[in-house]
């Protein structure tokens, strides 16, 4: 097993099209990232493969686009077609095992990559940078929010 933090499995991330986790980075902030499908053939078959592309089918970035730090995952799930992560403001297209982009406002960039680890199905955070926090975004836990100004 790697030395890191169990966070999902390669069946849920392909079966769902993503996971979103939260990470505090080595600045003490909340990072919200995501795990995607990866099908590279360069992304290695080692199943204790590090790195953004993780070997056996998936690849974890920081959870925005670099053109203007959109969030890719709102809550529903990463956009995507083709192996590409597709940018909902802009629509630039990140390939989802290299993290990069050649076309749209994002074009010449590449995603801010977060090394995971993949061992019998199972994937985990395994980059120093990041200490796991939570499933899901950033606001997660704070519960329903209401705008509703009805009184009662």
């Amino acid at each position: 097993m790697p030395a890191g933090t169990e966070l999902t499995t390669v069946d849920r991330v392909h079966g769902e099209g993503s996971f979103l986790f939260t990470a505090t980075n080595s600045f003490d902030m909340d990072e919200e990232i995501i795990v995607v499908p990866c099908e590279d053939g360069d992304a290695g078959t080692d199943a204790a493969t590090d790195g953004a592309t993780g070997g056996a089918g998936v690849a974890a970035w920081i959870n925005r686009c670099t053109h203007e730090a959109q969030r890719f995952d709102t809550g529903r799930g990463v956009p995507m077609r083709d192996g590409e992560i597709i940018c909902p403001k802009h629509g630039s297209l990140f390939d989802a095992c290299s993290g990069e982009c050649d076309n749209g406002e994002a074009a010449g960039t590449t995603l801010p990559e977060v090394d995971v680890a993949v061992e019998d199905g199972a994937v985990y955070l395994v980059d120093d940078e990041y200490e796991f926090e939570h499933e899901g975004g950033i606001d997660a836990d704070d519960g329903p929010s209401s705008t509703s100004h009805i009184g009662f």
